[in-house]
């Protein structure tokens, strides 16, 4: 059994500090927001008065914050609390030069860090399903892996610090660019009087193949499981692939790579968000495409 604090317990935090506690590790957590308190303590997290309070006698410390000032920050604030050798894993999705500067700031306190990013959702947060993205030390990975693996499916290690986050960020452009094109060859389809499932019989088994169309179907029908039978309820919200797309293109500017179509794919979410769309499923681009169509 693991001793373990776990910062951040919303949507995606909870469910994975939950399985955590199901595989026989004592995890005791800390979130903001009394509600997501609640929750974790219904399935055995221990709960406690705050972030410093949770880091204190763990042996890893995992974190999963909105952005990257909340990271540095939180780790401004409990690595004087955590003990010797514990390790840090942070499964934020953050820019890479934050997720570097909180290596750095492990480091100076003499501890091992892994940026961990999660792609699979809310879905897989609750089934254990989730792939984790890791960048960080050979030794570190190592240590991370057995704890990784009880919240998720697959574990990769990326690279040194950072490569978590690079991964990430290049998967979720690849998946917001593949999403809208889906998107595009339903409303064509729907357009030119074919039938969603014809659509999806051709292309699932020929060239346009993706995961945006076998797993994630943003059309009700051909995928039961996908958020299109339940009105896009999210899911991946559309407002945190906006924040991905916008990462890589932080991202691209920095490091001068030229991705015109991930900028065209944040133009496009930027405006389903501002029409009030954020909180739908990312996949309910689909209905800002039609809009655009009858314009």
């Amino acid at each position: 059994m693991t001793q373990i604090a776990f910062l951040g317990l919303g949507n995606m935090g909870g469910p994975m500090a939950a399985n955590l506690v199901a595989a026989g590790h004592a995890v005791t957590g800390f979130d903001l927001m009394p509600d997501a308190l609640d929750a974790a303590r219904a399935a055995g997290v221990t709960v406690a008065e705050s972030a410093e309070a949770a880091v204190t006698g763990a042996e890893i410390v995992v974190t999963m914050l909105p952005a990257g000032r909340h990271v540095l920050a939180v780790y401004d604030a409990v690595l004087p609390h955590v003990p010797e050798g514990a390790l840090l894993i942070d499964c934020s999705t953050i820019d890479v030069a934050s997720a570097r500067a909180a290596h750095e700031k492990a480091q100076g306190r003499g501890l091992a860090g892994l940026d961990a990013p999660v792609s699979g959702g809310v879905g897989g947060a609750k089934a254990a399903t989730l792939t984790f993205m890791a960048g960080g030390s050979a030794d570190a990975f190592a240590r991370a892996e057995p704890i990784l693996a009880k919240m998720g499916r697959k574990v990769v290690h990326c690279g040194e610090a950072g490569a978590g986050q690079a991964a990430k960020i290049c998967n979720n452009m690849i998946l917001g660019i593949s999403m809208i094109g889906v998107a595009e060859a339903f409303v064509l389809a729907e357009k030119l009087g074919l039938s969603h499932q014809a659509l999806f019989d051709v292309a699932s088994t020929s060239s346009g193949q993706c995961w945006s169309l076998t797993t994630y179907c943003p059309v009700p029908g051909p995928v039961p499981a996908s958020p299109a039978n339940t009105d896009y309820k999210p899911g991946f919200a559309a407002a945190l692939m906006l924040k991905d797309l916008r990462l890589s293109q932080e991202a691209a500017a920095g490091a001068g790579a030229a991705t015109p179509l991930g900028a065209h794919a944040e133009a496009i979410y930027a405006a389903f968000e501002a029409a009030g769309q954020g909180g739908t499923d990312f996949s309910g681009i689909i209905r800002h495409l039609r809009e655009a169509g009858r314009e």
